[in-house]
């Protein structure tokens, strides 16, 4: 039985960098992970002005949450990507900066652009759903 998440892209809609969904065999488990921060180890934000630098540190949070469930950015099915901007080169920086890291691994995602997130100075948070074989965890 195949255990493989599927991606799934349209011929009808328009051709984007990502999926627009996937599928999760049943068999599966789902992980909820909590939205990955910009946080060193030492509980700061860095750099109240660097998209850049606060989405990869997103990320490499993110991989190490699902380095704990015994997962990787191969078994997220669903991003929610937040980047507290109006503007929308903002938005664009972050957006490419994070998909970078995701190969042609491209997951349906939602990018929003929000007046604020929980931590002083923070710019980006991913939220993300993960799916893993249930013998993994």
């Amino acid at each position: 039985m195949n255990k493989k998440i599927s991606l799934i892209h349209s011929t009808h809609l328009a051709q984007v960098d990502y999926a627009y969904a996937s599928r999760v065999p049943a068999e599966m488990d789902l992980l909820f992970l909590a939205g990955a921060c910009p946080l060193t180890k030492e509980g700061i934000v860095p750099d109240s002005s660097d998209y850049e630098t606060q989405a990869n540190l997103c990320v490499e949070n993110l991989k190490e949450a699902l380095t704990e469930c015994g997962a990787t950015l191969d078994d997220i099915v669903y991003t929610r990507i937040l980047v507290a901007s109006q503007n929308q080169a903002d938005l664009v920086t972050t957006w490419t900066t994070i998909r970078k890291e995701f190969g042609d691994h491209d997951v349906p995602s939602t990018l929003s652009g929000v007046t604020v997130l929980g931590y002083k100075n923070q710019l980006v948070e991913i939220e993300a759903v993960a799916a893993v074989d249930n013998h993994k965890t």
